[in-house]
Parts: C-alpha cells; sequence; structure tokens
C-alpha cells in the first residue's frame, strides 16, 4: 500500500490488485464513518488505486492509512443486488468457445458468481464487476462495436458489466437485462455502486 499525496486535499492510495482496493475503500467507508479521518468529502476507488478528496493533512494521513491492518473484505460483506438476465448476447456462443464450455454452462457460471462491483466510471451507472475466476478471463473484441444496446451483460478481461445507455464498446456481449443501471429520479441514481454485490438470475427461472 503507497500513498501519495495528490494535491493540496487529495490523497492518492495504490494496491496490488482489486481485492486490496475492495478491502481498503471497504475500511475508509468504515472509519470515515466512525469519525477516524475527518472531513474527506469523497472516496473513488478505480482499478487499483482509492482517491480521498477533501483532506485537510494528505500525508499526515497518508502516513496513517500506510501502517493499517486492512481485513480482507468477507463474501457476504456489502449489500446484494439481483439482476435478471436473458442470455441472449452477439458473443454468446464465442465467449463459450473460448472457455470451452457450452453456451448454458456460460449461464450457469455467470449465475453461480457472486459479483462485486469494484469501482464506477465509463458511462454514469456502469460498474466494473470483479469476481469471476481467472480461468474465465476473456479479451476484448478485436473490432469494436460502434453501438451497444443498453442493458448489454458484457465481459472483457477480468470484468464484467452492463452497459447503461447505447454506446460504442468493444467487450463481449452474452445477455441483456431489462434493470435500469442509471435513473438521476432514483435515489441512490446507480443501481451498481461500489461494494455492493450482484448476483444475475436467469430471466424466466
Amino acid at each position: 500500500m503507497r500513498p501519495l499525496v495528490a494535491g493540496g486535499e487529495a490523497l492518492l492510495i495504490e494496491v496490488e490488485s482489486a481485492a486490496e482496493v475492495a478491502a481498503l475503500h471497504a475500511e475508509l467507508l468504515r472509519r470515515r464513518d466512525a469519525g477516524e479521518l475527518g472531513p474527506v468529502r469523497d472516496l473513488v476507488p478505480a482499478a487499483r488505486t482509492v482517491l480521498l478528496d477533501g483532506v485537510r493533512d494528505p500525508a499526515g494521513l497518508g502516513a496513517r492509512i500506510a501502517r493499517w491492518e486492512v481485513p480482507p473484505l468477507t463474501p457476504s460483506q456489502g449489500p446484494l443486488v439481483t439482476v435478471p438476465v436473458r442470455y441472449d448476447g452477439p458473443d454468446l456462443a464465442e465467449v463459450a468457445g473460448l472457455w470451452g464450455v457450452s453456451p448454458e454452462a456460460v449461464a450457469g457460471i455467470v449465475g453461480d458468481t457472486v459479483f462485486r462491483v469494484a469501482f464506477c466510471g465509463f458511462a454514469p451507472g456502469f460498474g466494473y464487476l470483479t469476481g469471476l475466476p481467472e480461468r474465465f478471463r476473456t479479451p476484448r473484441r478485436a473490432t469494436p462495436r460502434t453501438a451497444v444496446p443498453a442493458g448489454s451483460l458484457a465481459l472483457a478481461g477480468e470484468y464484467a458489466g452492463v452497459y447503461p445507455r447505447s454506446s460504442p464498446g468493444g467487450w463481449q456481449l452474452i445477455g441483456s437485462t431489462d434493470a435500469v443501471l442509471w435513473d438521476p429520479d432514483r435515489d441512490p441514481a446507480a443501481l451498481f455502486a461500489p461494494g455492493v454485490r450482484v448476483r444475475f438470475t436467469e430471466a424466466g427461472r
């Protein structure tokens, strides 16, 4: 864990893995809620970092954080969101071939996985979900699509994700959902937030 002062009131913490990001983010939330961090405005996780914004003494807080023993997350830690999915994506057969299984087995593997939102980005409501075993990591498409339909369940590298709106994208599309990922009139607006656990159930079952 490497703290870096990233401006007058910002502190960036670098770690080695997505699992460490998730654990550190949860610990920071816990300590902020307990009043141990002072007036920190935002905690923003990314692939291998967590940014703290609104820190009065970034160097001092960074030195304290560097001494923390951060416990790993337990599998049941964090709120759970269930999303019904139809496995009708145009890349389902290709992903099944890459995994060496049938298309029906892809649905079973994804459905048996409890994902966790590691961080958000790309578009409002888009969460980068971790949890698939390493052997199921999936390369991006060689040629991105100019328009991916909203609600598409997709895979790329170590991540899964659901496109909250139509946009270009190079991820492998394996399914679709009617769930609304982003609604500015809803509180919270995003269905997925860092630390949330996600289960994909097969629609109609």
